[in-house]
């Protein structure tokens, strides 16, 4: 009877600390006046904004490793171009499947580097990363004020250590992608969207919600999976359905798609329709398979999942104890449509991680219990439940390790060789590079920043089927490919090849002249096809 009726304490005491949890919005309304509560919030703002860009900025400058060829080619590679007049453009760009508006923020940004004569190998490669920083620390914010608007100041708090703990945020949120800026504009348009917050500190604004949401769809049209399901559940709860879709959603949307589309035809000196290219190639014509496919289950049991990776147990039960439905059911929604397509990738789902993180950090609020433990105007040590101090130090003990190493150490070996390439060509000591690996594996003239003859090996889709590109052929012979392509070709002085081809050319490079002259780790383990332990630079005897 003693055992029974001390489990049914203990289950009242969980009961009570989940209402407390999900009630502390409401309980921390009630204790002072509009105008204090607004600017206390404006002061807490202010100071999590620092923290947040203090930490961001670290985080940006501690990025030494290479992680997808977009972050350096479909953003810096083109903002180069359009400031020093060299610099690759992709296929992409030829096809119009890409918009200007992304690294026309980044050209920006070299414009002032240029005019203030610090274009530098170091400012060159640190500054873009640095200014993504900024605006990770915004989406910080935002993740902060949306959780403080669904569930209160206790879960907030959580929720914004998940986001800064978080091992995959580390690595990628201030990364140059047009998904880390997503991401960003993402959390700040839910938050001012009516149907996902019930804020009672700050009215939503559906209007700039429309905004953000569309700038969204500009940089990446994929963007409009998430905005769908929003706009939907936003005309399903809203009582003043056709001022919503006839005065707000059409002439807000098509003023920020016009003017997304001048901006397009200003660069590309033509009228393009980039969401409608971008459609047809990805979704219509399943152009995107060409670069791999995955199981339809990919996303729920690796990607995501290894996104999330010590936070997984934590997400699950905050979605069960939050009942936020709404929330979770766009993370459900979003990974279900993106399943459909067959080329996945992690940083296509990057814009609802931190979503998930809310309800990892619903979960350690949990774990605190009840925040009148955290009474404001007692000096008392707080302490922690046994519990929440053993999920603290599980969380950090397995996230810092994966996030520092897949920072400082994997893949990091294209990183160093064109920092190293680009030091050399300052000093006069390279005349033209030849990179005899994977198409895109390397930083490009962003990196080097001089304007020396570079070759890569191709690897854009051909129209016809079967058809192998440069790239594969080499992977797949490359002693062959050598052979036939050394028929044409004008000597580099400089060749930087993977140390699995270094091995089969090794012959081949030493009856040309060549001799290795720098090496720079990249792997401890497989990547891609073969083990790419290290980045190899051949220099022409005498250059």
């Amino acid at each position: 009877m003693r055992r029974h009726t001390q489990q049914q304490q203990q289950q009242q005491q969980q009961q009570q600390q989940q209402q407390n949890v999900s009630s502390s919005s409401k309980s921390d309304s009630k204790v002072e006046n509009p105008s204090t509560t607004k600017k206390k919030q404006s002061f807490n703002n202010n100071n999590i904004f620092a923290v947040c860009l203090l930490f961001r900025v670290i985080n940006a400058l501690l990025i030494q490793t290479y992680f997808n060829a977009d972050e350096h080619w479909q953003s810096l590679e083109v903002a180069h171009n359009i400031v020093f007049g060299y610099g690759h453009l992709t296929w992409e760009w030829n096809k119009g499947i890409r918009s200007y508006l992304h690294p026309i923020i980044f050209a920006l940004l070299y414009k002032v580097i240029s005019f203030l004569g610090l274009d530098t190998p170091f400012f060159m490669t640190k500054a873009p990363r640095v200014l993504q920083s900024v605006f990770a620390a915004v989406g910080d914010l935002y993740l902060y004020k949306l959780s403080h608007a669904l569930f209160g100041y206790h879960v907030a708090r959580w929720a914004l250590f998940s986001q800064l703990a978080n091992w995959f945020m580390f690595f990628c949120i201030t990364r140059t992608f047009s998904n880390s800026l997503e991401t960003v504009l993402t959390l700040v348009g839910l938050y001012y969207w009516p149907c996902m917050t019930t804020s009672s500190t700050e009215v939503p604004s559906r209007k700039w919600a429309l905004v953000i949401a569309a700038l969204a769809c500009g940089i990446r049209p994929t963007s409009a999976i998430i905005w769908v399901y929003v706009g939907l559940l936003e005309l399903f709860l809203t009582r003043d359905r056709l001022k919503f879709i006839f005065l707000e959603v059409l002439p807000i949307g098509s003023l920020v798609f016009g003017l997304i589309c001048i901006v397009d035809r200003l660069m590309y000196g033509t009228w393009i329709l980039v969401p409608l290219n971008f459609l047809k190639f990805n979704f219509l014509s399943s152009g995107g398979d060409y670069y791999g496919t995955h199981k339809w289950h990919w996303y729920f049991t690796q990607g995501f999942s290894v996104m999330l990776f010590t936070f997984v147990p934590f997400c699950i039960a905050g979605i069960i104890k939050s009942k936020c439905w709404k929330l979770s059911g766009l993370i459900a929604w979003v990974l279900g449509l993106y399943s459909i397509l067959g080329h996945k990738e992690f940083r296509f789902v990057l814009p609802v991680l931190p979503i998930a993180l809310i309800f990892s950090g619903y979960s350690l609020a949990v774990f605190q219990g009840p925040n009148s433990q955290e009474n404001k105007s007692s000096r008392s040590r707080i302490k922690w439940p046994s519990q929440l101090k053993f999920a603290i130090f599980f969380l950090l003990v397995t996230n810092i390790p994966m996030g520092l190493y897949m920072s400082l150490v994997h893949q990091r070996g294209t990183e160093d060789v064109m920092s190293y390439l680009s030091e050399e060509a300052r000093h006069e000591k390279v005349k033209s590079i030849l990179l005899l690996m994977p198409c895109h594996a390397t930083p490009y003239y962003s990196s080097l920043h001089r304007n020396l003859p570079m070759r890569f090996l191709d690897c854009s889709p051909s129209e016809e089927k079967g058809v192998v590109d440069e790239s594969d052929q080499f992977m797949m012979n490359p002693n062959g490919f050598m052979s036939e392509f050394s028929k044409n070709w004008s000597i580099p002085s400089h060749v930087v090849l993977f140390e699995a081809e270094e091995k089969a050319l090794s012959d081949f490079l030493l009856s040309h002249s060549f001799r290795e002259v720098k090496r720079f780790f990249h792997a401890h383990f497989k990547v891609d096809r073969d083990l790419q332990a290290s980045v190899v630079v051949y220099a022409l005897t005498g250059s």
